[in-house]
């Protein structure tokens, strides 16, 4: 009886040991977010222009917003390894383990080529010390109908790009970036 159990004990320990274990569920997306870090392009220009930029910070992620006057249609974001001043193509410096070049298919200048937007510091665009992944914004200047704009952040983290209305009869360039993966 002894040897049964013992062999039945054997059986028992050895198809556990074989038998495939379950699968970890996969974690759950930071914050819910689902953003990659890819390009993020809309190659359309519009009569929009540049207004102002600000940032503020949020629980999940930092984000930095372009005012505009009129309805901005275009813009081009994506991570890059130096941002390049419109015009001249000088780069531009940014703190940070990243780089993402965000540009608004408007001007920041009317149509007299009187500016419309003027940074009092082009390396500081906002104050951004505190924030969990912003490390910079700096202007990078407004030729031939676009607006450059360097975005230094910690690391190359997931990023959205968003077009919102308001305020007024204006509209807004959104980009969020996440404080983490």
């Amino acid at each position: 009886m002894k040897r049964l159990l013992g062999v039945v004990v054997m059986l028992l320990l050895g198809l556990t040991l074989v038998s495939p274990t379950a699968t970890a569920a996969p974690a759950a997306p930071y914050c819910g977010l689902t953003w990659g870090s890819l390009r993020e392009n809309v190659p359309r220009y519009s009569e929009a222009t540049v207004q102002d930029v600000r940032s503020g910070r949020h629980d999940c992620f930092d984000r930095m917003v372009v005012d505009l006057r009129g309805d901005v249609r275009g813009y081009d974001v994506r991570y890059v390894s130096v941002v390049r001043a419109d015009g001249s193509g000088a780069a531009v410096p940014l703190r940070g383990g990243a780089r993402l070049a965000v540009v608004v298919r408007a001007p920041a200048y009317d149509q007299s080529g009187d500016p419309t937007y003027q940074p009092a510091d082009p390396r500081e665009l906002t104050n951004v010390a505190g924030y969990r992944t912003f490390r910079q914004i700096a202007w990078a200047g407004s030729f031939e109908g676009q607006t450059t704009i360097g975005l230094g952040v910690r690391a190359r983290l997931p990023f959205r790009v968003l077009i919102l209305d308001g305020p007024g009869t204006g509209s807004r360039l959104v980009v969020d970036v996440a404080h983490r993966w």
